[in-house]
């Protein structure tokens, strides 16, 4: 099972910039793939970015490409989202989440993923 755990949410100035980092428990092994998602207050769970572990492809959404950028540490068995150029709509509570599969490619839509990790708020404001 693929345990995730989730760190680096806080208060950020409009420009600034934070990393998410993302746990996990099982990091070798089967192809797999790591997800950040978001939910702002009275929206619905938004895809941010995704990498799958066998190649390291990526995927981003509109909304975040060219601030935002997701990578692997394999020593730390760690998932990161450096997130740049943050905009107030960036606010929001941000989840890591994870699914076991041989695609290797990887989707941002929430129904892939079978293991989340609890949320952390990121609010971008002046």
């Amino acid at each position: 099972q693929l345990q995730l755990a989730v760190t680096g949410g806080g208060l950020v100035h409009p420009g600034g910039s934070l990393r998410l980092s993302c746990a996990t428990s099982m990091f070798t092994g089967p192809n797999y793939i790591i997800g950040w998602f978001r939910q702002a207050a009275g929206s619905e769970r938004e895809g941010v970015s995704c990498i799958v572990s066998s190649n390291n492809q990526t995927n981003y959404a509109d909304s975040v490409k060219g601030r935002f950028t997701i990578s692997r540490d394999n020593a730390k068995k760690t998932v990161y989202l450096q997130m740049n150029s943050l905009k107030p709509e960036d606010t929001a509570v941000y989840f890591c989440a994870g699914y076991v599969d041989h695609d290797t490619r990887c989707n941002l839509g929430a129904g892939w993923y079978s293991y989340w990790g609890q949320g952390t708020q990121v609010t971008v404001s002046s």
